[in-house]
C-alpha cells in the first residue's frame, strides 16, 4: 500500500487531500517536521508556518520544489517537493540537504582555491613568456628570464603533485597488509630532515632524536610524505635560526613522531581548521617558503590510512608541536624481526 511505501522511505512523506489536510505521514516526518499522531486531519500549512512551505502545500510553488532553513533548527536545510497523486491528493516529500549543500560548498571552495593558487604563478610565467616573445633579447637576458621562470613553474608542479596525491589518498581503500613494508624510520627521517634543511636554505637548526628507533609498517611513499610535510611545515613557520626538534620513539600505546618549532604558533581559533585544504595560519609566510596549503591535509589522510592520528599543541609567539601517534599494531616488533631473520 501507499502507506507501507512511505514508511519505507528515508525522507519525510506526508499525504494531504485537496484542502491540504493531513491524511497520513511516516515516522521520519515526526523527527524532521515534528508531526504528532494527533496531527492527522489537521491542515499541514497551518502546522508549519514557513512561507515557502505554505505556498508549496497549496500548489503555488514554482516547479513544486522549495528549499529553506528548518523552522525547528536553523542549522539544517530542508528540500521539500510536492507530487500530485491520483484523485485530489498530493504527496509532500521532505529531505535534509544540509550535508549535501555543505559538500557542494566545499567543492566550489576547492575549485576557487585551486584556481587562485594557480593564477599567481601562471600570471608570472605568462608575463615572462610575453616579454621573451615580444623583445629582441640577448643571450644573457634570455638566461636570466628563464631562471625567473623556474620558481613559479616549480610551484605549479608542486601544487598539482599534492592535489593528485591528496585525491589518491582520499579515493583509495585502506592499504592491505601485503602493501605495508617494514620501514627503517631512522633512515627515512634523516632523509626528510636533509630535504627540509634544503627547503630552509640552511637557515634553521635541526635536532633529531631517534630514541630507541622503532620501525613502522606502512606504505613508504605515504609515510615519507607525511613526515616530510610535518617537518617542512615547521620550517615554513619558523624564523631564521630557529630550532626544529624532531623525535621518533616509543610511547605507552605505540610510537610517535613529534616535531617542535619555535615559530609563530597557532591561535586557538585556527586549531580546528589547520588540516583543511588551502587553510593557512600565515598566508604570506607560507607562500614565500613554497607551501601549497595541502601539506597538513595530506598528513591527516596518510595517518588515517595507517590508523594513526595527528595532535597539535601550540602557543602564539612561542611555537608548536605536531605529534603523529601510531598504534602498536603498526610497529615492527623487535622479536618478530629476530624470528624472521633466523
Amino acid at each position: 500500500t501507499l502507506r507501507e511505501i512511505t514508511n519505507a522511505l528515508p525522507d519525510a512523506a506526508i499525504i494531504i487531500d485537496r484542502n491540504g489536510d493531513i491524511e497520513s505521514f511516516n515516522s521520519v516526518s515526526q523527527n524532521m517536521l515534528k508531526l504528532k499522531p494527533t496531527d492527522t486531519g489537521s491542515n499541514l500549512a497551518s502546522l508549519i508556518r514557513q512561507p515557502d512551505f505554505v505556498a508549496l502545500c497549496r500548489g503555488r510553488a514554482r516547479d513544486s520544489l522549495v528549499e529553506f532553513a528548518s523552522p525547528f533548527d536553523d542549522s539544517r536545510r530542508l528540500e521539500v517537493r510536492r507530487i500530485p497523486l491520483g484523485g485530489a491528493h498530493a504527496l509532500i516529500l521532505a529531505r535534509d540537504v544540509t550535508q549535501l549543500n555543505r559538500l557542494l560548498s566545499m567543492r566550489q571552495d576547492f575549485v576557487a582555491n585551486v584556481s587562485h593558487e594557480l593564477r599567481t604563478p601562471l600570471t608570472v610565467v605568462v608575463g615572462y613568456l610575453e616579454t621573451m616573445a615580444s623583445e629582441d633579447l640577448d643571450a644573457q637576458t634570455m638566461r636570466e628570464l628563464l631562471a625567473k621562470l623556474e620558481p613559479p613553474t616549480l610551484r605549479m608542479r608542486a601544487l598539482v603533485d599534492d592535489l593528485l596525491l591528496l585525491t589518491r589518498l582520499e579515493a583509495s581503500a585502506l592499504p592491505e597488509p601485503a602493501e605495508l613494508a617494514e620501514l627503517d624510520m631512522a633512515k627515512l627521517l634523516r632523509s626528510c630532515v636533509a630535504e627540509a634543511r634544503a627547503l630552509g636554505d640552511g637557515r634553521h637548526k635541526f635536532e633529531l632524536d631517534l630514541a630507541d628507533e622503532p620501525d613502522l609498517r606502512g606504505v613508504e611513499s605515504e609515510i615519507y610524505s607525511a613526515c616530510l610535510n610535518v617537518i617542512s611545515n615547521a620550517v615554513r613557520y619558523s624564523p631564521d635560526g630557529g630550532l626544529i626538534s624532531i623525535r621518533w620513539g616509543r610511547t605507552a600505546s605505540g610510537a610517535a613522531l613529534s616535531v617542535s618549532d619555535q615559530g609563530i604558533g597557532i591561535a586557538p581559533e585556527h586549531m580546528q581548521r589547520i588540516t583543511e585544504r588551502f587553510y593557512r595560519v600565515d598566508l604570506a609566510r607560507s607562500r614565500v617558503r613554497g607551501g601549497t596549503g595541502l601539506g597538513l591535509a595530506i598528513v591527516k589522510h596518510v595517518l588515517k590510512r595507517h590508523h594513526a592520528e595527528l595532535k597539535v599543541t601550540s602557543r602564539v609567539g612561542e611555537g608548536s608541536t605536531f605529534t603523529c601517534e601510531f598504534p602498536d599494531s603498526q610497529l615492527v616488533q623487535p622479536h618478530l624481526m629476530q624470528e624472521e631473520a633466523t
